[in-house]
């Protein structure tokens, strides 16, 4: 099944490696969960068929003949063909360190697996991924995405609020929105432009945030993330390590701009507004307006932790929902 186009129906999975200790591994854990499985050997033939394919999932081999596998990872996201909600792994043959892990997410990928370790874990992420892939996907079809990042738009944030608004307030469950705000000063001649820039951010962006976070985009410079489960404290939380992974992927120029005339990236200030309800069954609130709420709070809301983070204030005039 490796060499051929898969059957209908079924999950599609995309190696690209010319190990085939490691391939056929992979292969002999995911076609008995019930994936389809192609291979390619190398990163250019990989390219070509994820371009072809429309694959649900994209597993790279650190090292390929032709390129570095991170390479690989950093032309898939950049091509308009491959849907940036396509998931990418990384593979190494041991776990990957710190370097290799934050060179990974700034190309962007997803995750960074070790087969043949971890085998129930690799399944579980994998099953998780394609699922949001999926629902990416139909999302996509139903107009609810924003055609430029792959995030949810204004419309799709809404729905989903809706969603997870509903499931918390039959839970008695927590339910927090974070709005991050890029403030991208204008690039000087040679530095990298504020378009590239904020590409890089929403990539690092959605690889930080959970599985079951929603992620969209509300404004060209503004994205927001409903944050189910999650209490005030864990919205801070939540916030802070947004904003730290995003802030570390502006300040790195990419590996094809690293030449010795290269200049830094234009400056880059993120600044976060949030909102949360510890119990949504107890405290009930239209989810719409918690999206609202977060997106205020940049503005008029509380100081936390300096200017850079602020939560709602109830005194504080809202704007209309999305």
């Amino acid at each position: 099944m490796s060499d051929q186009t898969p059957r209908a129906g079924l999950p599609l999975v995309l190696l690209a490696g010319d190990s085939p200790e490691d391939t056929h591994w992979l292969r002999s854990l995911l076609e008995p969960a019930g994936y389809a499985v192609l291979r390619e050997p190398s990163g250019r033939y990989a390219l070509e068929r994820a371009r072809g394919t429309e694959p649900d999932v994209v597993i790279v081999d650190a090292e390929l003949p032709d390129m570095a596998g991170v390479e690989l990872c950093r032309l898939l996201r950049a091509d308009p063909r491959v849907s940036s909600s396509t998931p990418l792994l990384l593979a190494f043959r041991e776990h990957a360190s710190r370097e290799q892990r934050t060179a990974a997410l700034r190309a962007g990928a997803w995750e960074c697996i070790a087969p043949p370790h971890e085998a129930d874990e690799i399944l579980l992420k994998i099953g998780a991924y394609v699922r949001a892939k999926l629902d990416a996907d139909r999302a996509r079809a139903e107009g609810l995405l924003d055609p430029l990042t792959g995030l949810y738009n204004r419309q799709g944030l809404a729905r989903r609020a809706r969603e997870l608004g509903s499931q918390a307030f039959r839970e008695h469950g927590a339910l927090a929105c974070v709005v991050i705000a890029l403030d991208v000063e204008p690039a000087a001649p040679g530095t990298e432009n504020a378009g590239h820039l904020v590409v890089r951010c929403v990539h690092a962006l959605k690889s930080s945030a959970r599985l079951s976070d929603v992620v969209g985009r509300l404004s060209p410079t503004e994205f927001a993330v409903l944050a189910p489960g999650t209490d005030a404290a864990g919205a801070r939380r939540l916030a802070e390590r947004l904003a730290s992974t995003v802030q570390a992927s502006a300040s790195a120029v990419p590996a094809p701009a690293a030449d010795p005339g290269a200049q830094p990236s234009p400056p880059l200030r993120v600044r976060c507004g949030y909102e949360a309800v510890a119990n949504v069954g107890y405290a009930p609130i239209e989810p719409v307006d918690l999206l609202v709420r977060a997106s205020t709070a940049l503005r008029t809301g509380r100081a936390e932790g300096g200017n850079w983070l602020r939560r709602f204030d109830d005194g504080a005039a809202t704007p209309p929902a999305p």
